[in-house]
């Protein structure tokens, strides 16, 4: 992981959403932040695939709950087993409280519901830098 976490332009995100123009949105808000370091894939199955071969690249991941071949949640206890301390930021459109437990009982490490704003993006990232600086 990054040295400076607390500076988010050397935060390296990986971002796993099935529809491209949140993607493109997400991408479009972290750049915003400073972020430049930016991965994308278009679903589960794919994003797990670069973080097997590039697992030291990424510093967060934000992920999509609902994708097609591997959904979030599959895809967070796919990486939990590899790396139980990695952020995780799952974004749902899902607010009922079966599957709040479900991502937290996952390891989430926080989640943002649908719609979004770019504060509120922001907010949560510096959540969890904050936790990743505590953690170091």
């Amino acid at each position: 992981m990054s040295s400076a976490l607390d500076d988010m332009s050397k935060l390296k995100v990986l971002i796993a959403e099935d529809q491209n123009e949140v993607r493109s949105m997400l991408r479009n808000m972290l750049m915003e932040l400073g972020i430049n370091q930016i991965f994308e894939s278009g679903d589960g199955r794919e994003a797990l695939n670069f973080i097997d071969s590039a697992f030291d690249f990424v510093d967060l991941i934000i992920c999509d709950w609902n994708m097609p071949n591997m959904n979030g949640v599959e895809l967070l206890r796919q990486i939990r087993t590899v790396d139980p301390d990695i952020p995780f930021l799952m974004i749902t459109g899902r607010s009922d409280i079966e599957s709040v437990v479900e991502a937290k009982s996952s390891g989430v490490s926080a989640y943002i519901s649908k719609p979004f704003s770019p504060v509120q993006l922001e907010a949560k990232l510096r959540i969890l830098l904050a936790r990743m600086a505590k953690a170091s």
